[in-house]
């Protein structure tokens, strides 16, 4: 199960949806083997004065929080992280410097879906 929340300025944001909707869950399929029918994602789009963040960052400053069951390798961890540097960059012009990621694993037994907690699917 992954789910996945995206925050940044509204202008910058929402003209991308779509395309950034696809660059995650593209993702997501490559390297976690995440299924093509599985987007579960959720785009804040936020107004300048609800979003502060550094001044080094430029206003496509974007914030990526990618919920997950835990158990996936640090290798696996990282190979994700650094795809997605790169797919944001390149699909996006969204610089690595602008983007800020972070993995929040859980234990399945902390999820509930289709009504069952998640270590009983």
């Amino acid at each position: 199960m992954v789910q996945v929340k995206v925050y940044g300025l509204g202008d910058r944001l929402t003209p991308k949806i779509r395309l950034m909707s696809d660059t995650i869950h593209t993702c997501l399929m490559e390297v976690i083997a995440v299924a093509p029918e599985k987007r579960f994602h959720r785009f804040i789009a936020l107004e300048p004065e609800a979003f502060i963040y550094p001044g080094d960052r430029s206003k496509n400053y974007t914030i990526l929080e990618i919920l997950m069951f835990e158990g996936r390798t640090a290798v696996t961890k990282r190979q994700l992280i650094r795809l997605l540097f790169e797919r944001f960059e390149q699909d996006l012009q969204i610089a690595p410097l602008d983007l800020e990621i972070t993995l929040i694993e859980t234990p399945n037994v902390n999820w509930g879906v289709r009504g069952l907690p998640g270590d009983e699917l």
